[in-house]
């Protein structure tokens, strides 16, 4: 049964990466985003992840994996750029640019690939030692 379990924690944390992931590329994409629906600049997405509790069967909590709890923005100032030439210039001539930085996304997007390439390498061992098991009992 903790066979199962720590394949479930696996899978949920490949999720949530996955998404953190696709965050991670929306807020490259939008990087010299300056006009969104919203009327302003692009504002950086960050994922908040939140752990799983269950009760076992001795009644004792016990983490049963992660999820994505929600989708927020980043409350950081937008980075002004001179350029009286931009459409969206203001009367100075700066125009307020997205709050996304490029290294700070990659640092995020190393840090991501790495929890997600960990979880799948749990996954693979999981799956191995089930195999072992069955070859046991033949």
């Amino acid at each position: 049964m903790k066979l199962l379990q720590s394949m479930a924690i696996s899978a949920s944390a490949l999720t949530a990466e996955r998404l953190r992931m696709d965050l991670i590329a929306s807020n490259i994409a939008n990087i010299n985003t300056t006009r969104t629906e919203d009327g302003g600049p692009y504002r950086r997405k960050v994922a908040v992840f939140e752990e799983v509790l269950q009760k076992n069967m001795q009644g004792q909590v016990e983490g049963a994996g992660v999820r994505v709890v929600a989708i927020k923005e980043d409350p950081s100032p937008f980075q002004m750029k001179y350029d009286p030439t931009h459409p969206d210039a203001n009367e100075e001539g700066y125009v307020a640019m997205p709050n996304v930085n490029i290294v700070k996304e990659m640092v995020d997007l190393i840090a991501t690939t790495r929890a997600y390439e960990a979880n799948v390498t749990v996954l693979n061992a999981s799956k191995n030692m089930a195999v072992q098991a069955l070859k046991i009992g033949s």
